[in-house]
């Protein structure tokens, strides 16, 4: 009986990254107990005055619906996260822990990780941010999703937005919509790391 072989899926990721954001300068990578190695590459967009972090790992296996009794090793929804942020206004490297353990929580908490939910980190993202939780946006810029060989999903690149304490407590209360509209009519900067939280009156 002939055994398909195993689809390199990393390598695969590892491959759309390069094609679409260049080579990486740096990267890093943590290990939680229990779990597969993460790996955070950092791309530099010096032309646009942005640095990009991108997680690598999160995509090797399926997220699984934490009500499945049976986890299926080759369907359900597969995801890297990327962080856009302005280069050299903050320490953001120091973002890459952070990075990695909302990477792992699919497999730590067994959760999926989808647009419009968020992950909370209970610490700064890095020494001095105003940002302790991340809102999750949809896949498909700058890294457009990967397709697989069926049965596998595909893919997807999500961005991960930085909200400060305030912002998440209003998203939790009204929604995701709604804090993005807030972001949209205010004009604001996602990708600044020193910037303040949104106006919520009203």
């Amino acid at each position: 009986m002939h055994t398909p072989r195993p689809v390199p899926v990393l390598d695969l990721v590892a491959e759309r990254l390069r094609d679409t954001l260049g080579e990486p300068d740096a990267r890093a990578s943590v290990t939680f107990l229990g779990t597969e190695r993460i790996e955070v590459l950092r791309f530099p967009a010096p032309g646009r005055g942005l640095v990009r972090y991108v997680t690598l790992g999160m995509s090797a296996a399926p997220m699984a619906d934490p009500t499945a009794a049976v986890a299926d090793p080759e369907r359900g929804p597969r995801a890297e996260l990327t962080l856009t942020l302005r280069a050299g206004l903050a320490p953001t490297d120091q973002a890459l822990r952070a990075l990695a353990t909302f990477a792992a929580t699919p497999q730590v908490e067994g959760v999926v990780v989808a647009p419009g939910g968020s992950l909370e980190l209970g610490e700064p993202l890095w020494p001095g941010a105003a940002f302790r939780a991340v809102l999750v946006g949809e896949g498909g810029d700058p890294v457009p999703d990967l397709e697989l060989p069926e049965p596998l999903s595909p893919v997807r690149f999500l961005p991960l937005l930085p909200m400060t304490p305030a912002e998440a407590a209003w998203k939790r209360a009204r929604g995701a919509p709604a804090l993005t509209e807030r972001w949209t009519s205010a004009g604001t900067d996602l990708t600044s790391p020193t910037r303040s939280a949104v106006s919520l009156q009203g």
